[in-house]
């Protein structure tokens, strides 16, 4: 038997509360802000001043050139901030506050890790969750590479180079707590092109793959991250869980303090493809996917069902008719989750058939959600036993119904993510002020299982708008005030805030 899947949720506006009431499939060192009546006075806690950045910065370049008094007043200046950085922010809102960062190959270079984390610590952040896979490259060394994914770090004579280990070991002598974050179900173009990995893909009703698939940057906000390469995995399949399950055993064994989970979806798609509304749309066609799907039916009529509606993305009155003279023996249609009255007489086909088209669809979409669901438990179970914390990044919106019988194509069931995970919701609604960021947050803390730990992404810089796009210090004031039970917040990116340092990194040359 196949194990339970999504139950119905006690909350009014969960994502599929209308689908699981009919297939309940067994499933599954200052205060923050100084006002004044004219103006708001912005003073970001844990800051050091530029001074101090400065004067580290000094004995760093001083030690880089051999002097080792340098290196010893540098190296006792790192371990004094960050007594002094976890001090400040047991005294401070939030408790925590961390960022996200992407590592490139120049980042080998000597003293150029240690720079990058000088600055996140002299910015007043404790943690950063450093990029390991993405865009079908993992950050891991050449020679300790057992996954099926190329090494960011391609350079001759740096094939043993380990700067996952390195940012963890830096990251933690500075008093910043590094978790390891990593994309999920994308699993990035270069994969995609493996001919050993083609059924490995998911694949919709018309068996197309995601990079088939046009794909609107404007909606699908993860491209924030400058990653235009999505190619999305069948989650069901075994291949796939097994060429995860490698990289999670590489990360495990450089012992981050945690692994955040990205991309714990499928894709969404271009204007009236950003809701899907007929089972052809949602991504289930993989062999994989449908086998499991074919496995749900309990009797003959339930799979020849299940069957005819894959096949024609509807049943008609003829095909239950026909269905019932091929096992008249058998009563009512069945698979995991209908449990029809079977005391009471069989209707007509004619009358059945409404309520049967509409139980198979709510089949098939929580059958696409209980893929992602399994396939994030399954990776969490290695990390968890060796107790590293782990949490799933989300869009508050990837759950929802849209309109009559449809869903948001991304089928991110987030609100049935273990609540053993931490919950890091991607508060990235841009409507020129903090209102629409806390209206997200507010649904995410309206579905959250009491206890569930909720540590909201925001997307910004400091002291500036990005368009229509708040300063974080006004969306962080903003999620204070109405949320100050919120311990953790984390800002996007590293990149964003030192655009012009990241772009050297990128696209230095390395001798």
């Amino acid at each position: 038997m196949l194990k339970a899947l999504i139950a119905v949720t006690r909350h009014q506006n969960s994502f599929y509360r209308r689908v699981l009431a009919c297939v309940s499939i067994g499933i599954l060192l200052s205060p923050w802000i100084d006002r004044k009546p004219a103006q708001a006075q912005v003073r970001v806690p844990c800051q050091l001043p530029a001074e101090a950045g400065q004067q580290k910065e000094n004995l760093r370049l001083a030690a880089l050139r051999g002097d080792r008094e340098a290196q010893n007043r540098y190296q006792a200046l790192i371990a004094k901030q960050a007594a002094q950085l976890q001090e400040c922010r047991t005294q401070n809102w939030p408790r925590n506050q961390a960022i996200w960062l992407r590592l490139y190959p120049c980042d080998i270079r000597p003293g150029s890790l240690g720079a990058i984390l000088d600055r996140i610590v002299n910015k007043g952040y404790n943690e950063v969750y450093v990029e390991v896979f993405y865009d079908g490259q993992v950050l891991l060394p050449q020679t300790d590479n057992p996954t099926p994914w190329q090494s960011v770090v391609q350079v001759p004579g740096a094939e043993k180079y380990d700067l996952l280990a390195e940012a963890i070991d830096k990251g933690r002598k500075r008093g910043l707590k590094v978790y390891a974050w990593a994309f999920t179900m994308n699993f990035g173009y270069v994969y995609a092109q493996q001919p050993d990995r083609q059924s490995v893909l998911a694949r919709n009703g018309t068996g197309k793959t995601s990079l088939e698939v046009a794909n609107d940057a404007g909606i699908d906000t993860d491209l924030t991250k400058g990653d235009a390469s999505k190619a999305f995995i069948d989650p069901y399949n075994p291949q796939a869980r097994q060429d995860y399950e490698k990289l999670i055993e590489a990360i495990t064994k450089r012992k981050p303090d945690g692994v955040l989970f990205d991309y714990v979806r499928y894709p969404r798609g271009t204007g009236d493809a950003s809701v899907v509304t007929k089972v052809q749309d949602l991504w289930i066609y993989g062999d994989a996917a449908k086998q499991v799907l074919l496995q749900r039916a309990i009797n003959s009529k339930g799979l020849d069902l299940i069957r005819r509606f894959l096949t024609k993305g509807y049943v008609t009155t003829e095909d239950i008719a026909q269905v019932d003279q091929l096992y008249p023996e058998e009563q009512e249609p069945l698979w995991q989750g209908r449990n029809p009255d079977l005391t009471k007489s069989v209707l007509p086909p004619g009358e059945r058939q409404p309520m049967l088209q509409t139980e198979l669809w709510q089949l098939s979409v929580a059958h696409a959600a209980q893929g992602v669901l399994d396939f994030v438990t399954a990776a969490i179970g290695p990390l968890q036993r060796q107790g590293i914390r782990t949490g799933a990044v989300f869009f508050p919106g990837g759950n929802q119904s849209v309109g009559q019988g449809g869903y948001d194509s991304r089928i991110q069931p987030w609100d049935k993510f273990p609540s053993s995970m931490e919950w890091h919701p991607m508060l990235y609604a841009n409507c020129g002020e903090s209102s629409c960021i806390l209206n997200e947050l507010q649904r995410v803390l309206g579905l959250a299982p009491l206890g569930t730990e909720i540590k909201p992404a925001l997307a910004g810089d400091w002291g500036r708008s990005l368009g229509d796009r708040p300063s974080l210090e006004v969306q962080m004031a903003a999620i204070r005030q109405a949320a100050p039970q919120i311990n953790t917040v984390s800002h996007f990116a590293f990149s964003w805030q030192e655009p012009e340092s990241d772009r050297e990194r990128k696209f230095c040359r390395l001798r």
